[in-house]
């Protein structure tokens, strides 16, 4: 299997479980690697053979700001959605850090799932 990753994803939401976290936009930063198939993307030279990479990244920073959430965990989740919305995706791992969150330490989450979708499409 292959693999695109974007990294340094920087996008402004309203996530937190803390008391005022989701009262102003926070800045988060995300990575995520797709696992795909990238055999025919790399024959034909063609961008319909593989993921826009430029096109997700705009899905994913929109899931980052209109939505809002306690958790990251539940916004790695969200972007997985996303991620997962094309099926030829079989793997993938999404990793959002809040930086500057405790004195200046950024926690992050990783979410590491397969794509429910492919089988259905790709049994």
């Amino acid at each position: 299997m292959d693999r695109i990753t974007l990294r340094g994803v920087r996008a402004m939401g309203r996530h937190g479980a803390y008391e005022g976290e989701r009262d102003a936009e926070q800045p988060f930063e995300i990575e995520i690697a797709i696992d795909v198939d990238l055999r025919a993307a790399s024959a034909s030279d063609d961008l319909g053979e593989t993921i826009d990479y430029a096109e997700l990244h705009e899905r994913v920073v929109a899931a980052v700001e209109t939505t809002s959430f306690a958790l990251l965990e539940r916004l790695a989740a969200e972007i997985l959605r996303v991620v997962f919305a094309d099926a030829r995706v079989a793997r993938a791992e999404v990793t959002i850090g809040k930086p500057g969150l405790l004195d200046g330490a950024t926690a992050s989450v990783t979410l590491a799932r397969e794509n429910p979708r492919r089988a259905a499409y790709f049994p």
